[in-house]
């Protein structure tokens, strides 16, 4: 076991799967540096990195770049899915979603259920999400919600290097299509992550504090905010549950029920806006199948219903943070009915 970063911990899954797996294969805009264009082969491996170092390895007819046509290289994936490859396509920011959506939920997403069950979409979409980078409205929002509607598709978000690796191995060996999303800010985030492969399994969330005052579910990079102020508040003498889903479709409802029974209070933090969101629908989860467990009403950290400022100074104040998550968690702690 060695120490990795998010980003290398993501290259090394998709290494491992390609040499186990020949019908494995990687696609998407500036993986390898451009198709007959000079200079240095490899040049980028995607717009951050993650990618690079592959095509040495596994040469251009694993490693495609594509043309800056989202709907045209998605809707291939789909469709070699569908033939016998278990392609894994980077749609660089999730904010393109809107140029390929009808590839993703009407094709990719209805394939077995539109052929009986009988044909598999092997398929897995890298994407970006998330503030903090300074890339302005159009490449930071959080739309895992959107994905998360889509029946047939599966949907994960991992909230540290060691969860990246695991989940993605998990996501390329999986027969239905994963939309998988990466926090752009977590790229350098680097923990101890084992060297060999490994699976973490859909629909089982992580535990990562346990305490019986309050339950904290917290997706992605909130996660480590959770944790950092459950850490504190353990010092006051406040326990809390952190509970990462890791997958919101398919997601652990059990985990979550199991633990507001026992601590009977509830914050539920989402970077996502906050209509339609995950918070939203974990919240209406806990009211209908555990409501007479709540000791104190719910509460919800999001960021406000506003699209992503590009101004450092309000781009922090947009994002969820541990102050925010704090003061719910004190608030649902010290509340009398």
């Amino acid at each position: 076991m060695s120490k990795k970063s998010y980003r290398q911990a993501i290259n090394e899954a998709l290494a491992q799967e390609m040499r186990r797996d020949p019908t494995v294969i990687v696609m998407g805009e500036d993986n390898v540096g451009g198709m007959g264009a000079p200079g240095e082969d490899d040049a980028w491996g995607g717009v951050l990195g993650v990618t690079k170092g592959l095509m040495p390895e596994f040469g251009r007819a694993r490693v495609l770049d594509t043309p800056i046509t989202e709907s045209a290289f998605i809707g291939a994936a789909a469709g070699a899915a569908a033939t016998g490859l278990r392609p894994v396509a980077e749609l660089m920011f999730v904010d393109f979603m809107g140029v390929c959506f009808d590839q993703i939920y009407n094709q990719a997403g209805k394939f077995r259920y539109m052929f009986g069950g009988q044909g598999t979409t092997p398929l897995v979409i890298r994407t970006m999400y998330g503030a903090g980078f300074r890339a302005a409205s159009q490449h930071s929002q959080c739309l895992y919600p959107v994905f998360t509607h889509i029946p047939g598709l599966k949907v994960v978000i991992p909230s540290s290097p060691y969860e990246a690796k695991g989940l993605m191995i998990q996501s390329i060996r999986d027969d239905d299509p994963v939309i998988f999303f990466e926090h752009k800010v977590m790229y350098d985030d680097e923990e101890e992550v084992p060297d060999e492969p490994y699976t973490i399994p859909f629909g089982e969330a992580n535990l990562t504090r346990e305490g019986g005052d309050v339950t904290v579910v917290a997706i992605g990079r909130m996660v480590q905010f959770a944790n950092q102020v459950a850490d504190k508040l353990e010092k006051d003498g406040i326990g809390c549950t952190v509970i990462d889903p890791r997958t919101t479709s398919p997601l652990d409802t059990d985990s979550i029920l199991e633990s507001v029974a026992e601590t009977g209070r509830l914050v539920v933090v989402d970077e996502a806006s906050p209509r339609c969101n995950m918070a939203t629908d974990i919240s209406a989860l806990v009211s209908q199948e555990a409501f007479s467990a709540l000791k104190a009403p719910i509460r919800m950290v999001t960021p406000p219903h506003t699209p992503v400022p590009f101004a450092p100074e309000l781009e922090d104040l947009y994002i969820p943070g541990p102050d925010q998550i704090e003061a719910a968690v004190r608030a649902v702690a010290g509340y009398r009915a």
